[in-house]
């Protein structure tokens, strides 16, 4: 699919989120059932997913850089077994740990991490975690990152569902004062065991949805990073360095890799990043382009950033596309054995 026939796609989905739409599909009927038994088979071989273990990573991190005068920041994880950390065996090597510790450094200040990521979740769980979050007695987080979107394909939701509560969950968070980073759904297409033409159809599915996300979160405030095509290549040629035990999950190694490509974003969210870096260069191929354009462009290339700019276009909303160096991410204190305030 061209850039352009996703970006019409993505418009749709987020059209039809905004205003209460279902009917538009990420794969035909007929499609859905010629692989039907592909979609059995796949999930008997890479497991469900289900597994309880994520590890605690929940605490203060940083704390070379407390002191009486310093308030940490606050930074929470939203969404699936991703955003949780699911797959790996320590705390510390979870995306909210690797996020956390990165943050810490960069900022000099300490970081207050909270997990409220669920495995499993699909989009519509994003109104429970966020209630939690706000709910919370403590001030609103600095930060929230969230992770969502491959139970969506999975669990074949309606795309303009999953887009619709993505957007409502964003929306909340800015109004109550936090920044939002979301890293969109991943590339399902890189799942090891998935074949032809399962594999074709995943990816397929993926990237429409993480560029109709993209629509969706720039609309309300909110910055998405692409995960897509991280998940791609990457993954593709290192399935056992990347890939989990499940094959399913990242390992140690692939939230890493995630993780360094979602700080950026985060750091550029809260005012940390270098000034120069945050001028569009074209010889990055970044710059100013409607939404829907630079959500077709993001979705097939990880690390993009896209960010809403000026409000209205000939084309309606633009949008600044980023494609933000990676930088490697410090080394990860332990995680503390409980919550720290």
């Amino acid at each position: 699919m061209t850039s352009m026939s996703r970006a019409r796609v993505a418009r749709r989905i987020a059209a039809g989120a905004a205003y209460g739409g279902g009917g538009v599909g990420l794969a035909g009927a007929a499609a859905v059932g010629l692989v039907l038994a592909e979609v059995q088979l796949a999930r008997r071989r890479v497991g469900n997913g289900t597994s309880p273990h994520v590890p605690h990573a929940d605490g203060l991190y940083g704390r070379t850089y407390a002191g009486p005068a310093v308030a940490p920041l606050r930074l929470t994880m939203l969404g699936d077994s991703t955003a949780a950390g699911q797959g790996v065996h320590r705390g510390g090597q979870t995306p909210g740990a690797l996020l956390a510790s990165g943050l810490a450094a960069l900022a000099e200040r300490p970081v207050e991490l909270r997990t409220v990521a669920t495995p499993g979740a699909c989009s519509d769980d994003l109104d429970r975690q966020v209630a939690l979050v706000l709910a919370d007695p403590d001030p609103v987080p600095d930060i929230c990152v969230i992770m969502v979107g491959a139970n969506d394909v999975t669990h074949r939701m309606p795309p303009t569902r999953s887009v619709r509560h993505l957007a409502s969950a964003v929306r909340r968070l800015r109004t109550a004062g936090a920044e939002v980073v979301v890293g969109t759904c991943p590339d399902l297409g890189t799942i090891e065991p998935v074949r032809q033409p399962l594999r074709w159809l995943a990816r397929r599915a993926s990237r429409q949805l993480a560029a109709a996300q993209t629509i969706g979160v720039v609309e309300q405030g909110g910055r998405t990073v692409s995960l897509g095509d991280l998940l791609g290549p990457e993954f593709a040629e290192n399935p056992r360095e990347l890939f989990g035990p499940d094959s399913y999950h990242p390992s140690a190694e692939g939230y890493a890799t995630a993780a360094m490509a979602v700080l950026p974003s985060v750091c550029a969210s809260l005012g940390l990043w270098p000034a120069e870096e945050e001028r569009p260069d074209a010889s990055r191929r970044e710059g100013f382009l409607p939404v829907a354009r630079a959500a077709a462009e993001a979705a097939s290339e990880a690390g993009t950033e896209v960010a809403a700019a000026m409000p209205s276009g000939p084309r309606g909303p633009w949008a600044l596309l980023k494609r933000r160096r990676r930088r490697r991410v410090p080394e990860q204190e332990p995680a503390p054995a409980s919550p720290s305030s």
